[in-house]
């Protein structure tokens, strides 16, 4: 089956990772049956806490295709996307999610996501961590501007 193909390849990323001084977990974008992004977990090499796996396979398959929009691909991932990936794969319109380990199994590995699932479910005023509006007439004459330009590349 195809899908264990790209599974398994997505989980020797994970493999790799953790040789290379990363975490557990790899990821490959898959459109039209063939690889187009691979990546792996590359936080601590690069001391980049967004280089999670998911997000080094979308910014290679974007790059190699020349475009932000995924729409048609599906990812592979060696474990369930945290909610930074999860927004990635929203955000380059990727059609489907296949994964093995879940979240909970990611928090047993002493990866624990659960609070940013709980944080997103609060009103901003229950936060953890605060955040707060500020209101600023440039900034929203900065929307208005993009809503009126003819030449935009929506997104």
């Amino acid at each position: 089956m195809e899908n264990t193909r790209f599974m398994k390849r997505a989980i020797e990323l994970s493999k790799e990772s953790m040789q290379l001084g990363g975490g557990p977990f790899g990821a490959v974008i898959v459109k039209d049956g063939k690889i187009i992004g691979e990546g792996m977990n590359r936080v601590v090499p690069l001391n980049d806490p967004t280089a999670h796996a998911e997000v080094v396979a979308i910014r290679e398959a974007c790059h190699k295709l020349a475009t932000f929009d995924l729409s048609g691909a599906v990812v592979f991932a060696s474990c369930e996307p945290c909610p930074m990936c999860l927004s990635a794969i929203w955000w380059a319109r990727i059609e489907k999610i296949y994964f093995c380990n879940t979240r909970e199994d990611a928090a047993a590995a002493g990866f624990d996501d659960a609070a940013i699932y709980q944080e997103l479910s609060r009103d901003l005023t229950e936060r953890k961590l605060p955040i707060e509006q500020l209101r600023c007439e440039d900034a929203c004459n900065t929307f208005a501007t993009w809503l009126s330009s003819a030449d935009k590349t929506a997104y």
